[in-house]
């Protein structure tokens, strides 16, 4: 291992789960061990809505017809977040790709670059938990979108559309499926290890 290696982390990761898996919350705390971004379109939608921008007016005119931001505007956003000096030697991705079109976006910008996806963090989290997660959430925020009906839809989504991508992953053997049950620790600790099986050192 060369001397740069030694005092630089490179890890390309997405991170993938269930709503209610925490992997917000994991995908922090991994981000910060690598000292890479987190790349999440779902805070940067809700920046530039919140901030007023051209793209937040895009998106909020998409979201009150009830419609998904398209594949083109999503991979738009997220090819300029990652062209940004902060993400040159690595970064975690965190709702994108969430389709299949969309691994295939990914994959034409990092081949462009000489670059490729080091691992897929999948948190394992049974149904039955996410709901009850979720629903303690709703009744701790106040979140009136965590409707019973409301999470057993979004938990739809993510099982008809995440399947396909970690069926891609899979065969390139990149995904750690980790227990995404325990305390946040038990969890990281997980991760970590997984990740460090697969070489990705820590910055020194």
């Amino acid at each position: 291992m060369t001397q740069a290696q030694h005092t630089a982390a490179s890890a390309r990761l997405l991170i993938v789960g269930p709503q209610g898996s925490g992997k917000g919350t994991q995908g922090v705390r991994i981000a910060e061990a690598y000292g890479i971004p987190v790349v999440s379109t779902g805070d940067i939608f809700r920046a530039n809505i919140k901030g007023g921008t051209d793209l937040g007016k895009q998106v909020t005119a998409i979201l009150d017809r009830g419609d998904l931001v398209p594949d083109e505007l999503t991979g738009e956003i997220v090819r300029d977040r990652l062209s940004q000096d902060d993400a040159v030697h690595g970064f975690l991705l965190d709702g994108y790709p969430r389709n299949a079109a969309q691994v295939g976006h990914l994959d034409e910008f990092l081949t462009a670059r000489g670059e490729s996806l080091d691992a897929v963090i999948l948190l394992d989290v049974p149904r039955d938990e996410s709901i009850a997660r979720l629903k303690l959430r709703a009744e701790e925020q106040g979140r009136s979108d965590d409707t019973e009906e409301g999470i057993a839809h979004r938990l739809d989504i993510y099982e008809n559309e995440t399947a396909p991508i970690l069926a891609v992953y899979g065969e390139r053997g990149i995904v750690d499926r980790i227990n995404g049950v325990g305390s946040l620790d038990e969890i990281t600790e997980r991760i970590m290890s997984a990740l460090q099986a697969r070489g990705l050192t820590l910055a020194a």
